[in-house]
């Protein structure tokens, strides 16, 4: 039941990340910030549900979830941080991605998916960073972001 909820969570998740962008509404700070608040509580959601059983591997997400929901935060509420952090920004999503998706190979090593769950949250890292240096549309670069949940919440679903 927890890991169906899980996988739909984060699919549900990763369509509201693409949708937005697509929308043309929200400032960049804003997007990022969306990201990587959406990000924040899928791996607080993630932490709890494998507490029982992976006690190092949750307190990695909810340590890194909780330093993910401070920061999506300020990136929201705060213009100024963007300011401020507009030269980083891009490589900070696409590292957070790369950590991310270093956590879930740490956190999945006994499900059948979760090793791909990993490799693919860090190729798409990786080609944030890359795309996120040339290209600056934020439409490009959330979407990334909600590829990498969908394709998390499905493969959670193709394990359970």
């Amino acid at each position: 039941m927890k890991s169906k909820f899980i996988s739909i969570l984060a699919m549900i998740l990763g369509l509201i990340i693409i949708i937005f962008p697509m929308m043309g509404i929200i400032g960049v700070s804003d997007l990022i910030g969306l990201s990587i608040l959406l990000i924040s509580i899928y791996l607080l959601v993630v932490g709890v549900s494998i507490i029982d059983y992976n006690k190092s591997g949750a307190i990695i997400d909810l340590v890194l979830g909780l330093v993910l929901l401070f920061l999506s935060i300020c990136l929201i509420f705060n213009a100024g941080l963007f300011g401020f952090l507009a030269q980083i920004t891009l490589y900070l999503a696409g590292i957070t991605l790369i950590v991310v998706g270093v956590v879930s190979l740490i956190n999945n090593r006994q499900s059948r998916y979760g090793f791909y769950i990993g490799i693919v949250g860090v190729v798409l890292g990786l080609l944030y960073i890359v795309i996120g240096t040339y290209v600056t549309n934020p439409i490009i670069l959330g979407t990334l972001i909600g590829a990498w949940l969908v394709i998390s919440g499905i493969l959670r679903l193709m394990d359970g």
